[in-house]
């Protein structure tokens, strides 16, 4: 077995036996590990494109947690309106029309962020995390100044959101589990998508050498808007499949910002199987340690908070490149 694959189940181990020491019963271990699943794949969906972003691009997209909070204000407004309320009473098809909303507009807007504003600043990657950085705060701005600083919360639920199943005692929400799977088919959809078709070829190919890859005639300017708009877009999904529990609020975007950025670090900078890795390990561990620094004990929940950059510190001590990392 690899080193790197070594260490990650090692991890993996790890914190689910420490979860389960931490549990009085099987019940609480369950929705522990529900809960870690659930927290690992909306990682997952804003550190994937911010790491195939950065692989064939260079870019660390800082506007990445932004696109993922636009997803849930147009998530919640377009479920929420009452205009498409009257034209579309079902719940179910409406929060199906919010989802679709989201990732259109996630798509848009960071088509026209990588044409008219990065394009420009390929070779300067300084003003690269310069621009991103702005962009986030203007798009942070510009959603309270749309929607308010007040944080919404979802009120009109439908089907799957208010259905739940009874395991060991415990009741688990059936909707966490639909998420948990979307989460786990995407990893797998774009993991095929990298490995077996020519436009995965390409984006592989541009991540090992990009200047091989223009010089075969392959247009990577428009691949790279490709990228980049996909990126967006998968972040905004997240946003939107994540705001029937937590709502839309500003804070979303620098809160899945911060740890999706030591997701990337943790699984190693452009590295797709290592963005795979470190979002369910790091999901799981903060599940864990909210259980852990929600005890009378020990009452200390800043510990959960800390989390990403502790695993990250501890990650990177034992392999300097991440756990996939190539060390360059």
């Amino acid at each position: 077995m690899r080193p790197n694959i070594l260490v990650s189940v090692a991890l993996l181990v790890a914190v689910v036996v420490f979860g389960y020491f931490l549990s009085p019963d099987l019940g609480s271990f369950g929705i522990t590990l529900m809960s870690g699943l659930f927290q690992g794949m909306l990682l997952f969906l804003v550190a994937s494109g911010l790491s195939i972003i950065f692989g064939l691009m260079d870019v660390l997209n800082f506007a990445q947690g932004a696109y993922f909070m636009v997803g849930a204000y147009v998530s919640y407004s377009v479920h929420h309106s009452p205009d498409v309320m009257a034209a579309i009473p079902d719940p179910n098809i409406r929060f199906f029309l919010s989802v679709i909303s989201a990732v259109a507009v996630g798509a848009v807007l960071g088509g026209l962020l990588e044409r008219f504003l990065l394009r420009p600043l390929y070779a300067r990657p300084i003003f690269q995390i310069v621009l991103t950085f702005g962009v986030a705060i203007v798009m942070t701005e510009a959603v309270e100044f749309i929607w308010s600083t007040t944080p919404y919360s979802w009120t009109v639920l439908f089907s799957l959101r208010d259905q739940s199943f009874q395991l060991f005692g415990q009741s688990f929400g059936v909707y966490r589990l639909v998420v948990i799977g979307i989460g786990f088919a995407l990893i797998i959809l774009i993991g095929l998508l990298l490995q077996r078709t020519r436009i995965g070829i390409i984006i592989r190919a541009g991540v090992e050498d990009r200047e091989m890859v223009e010089a075969l005639g392959i247009n990577v300017r428009m691949v790279f808007t490709l990228v980049f708009t996909i990126g967006c877009a998968v972040a905004s999904f997240g946003g939107a499949i994540a705001a029937p529990f937590l709502g839309a609020s500003a804070g979303l975007a620098n809160l899945f910002l911060l740890s999706a950025i030591a997701v990337v670090v943790l699984g190693g900078m452009g590295s797709y199987a290592g963005t795979a890795m470190g979002s369910l390990l790091l999901g799981l561990a903060l599940a864990v340690m909210q259980v852990f620094a929600g005890k009378p004990q020990i009452g200390l929940p800043v510990l959960a908070s800390m989390t990403p950059m502790m695993l990250m510190i501890l990650v990177l001590l034992v392999r300097p490149g991440g756990l996939f990392g190539k060390g360059r």
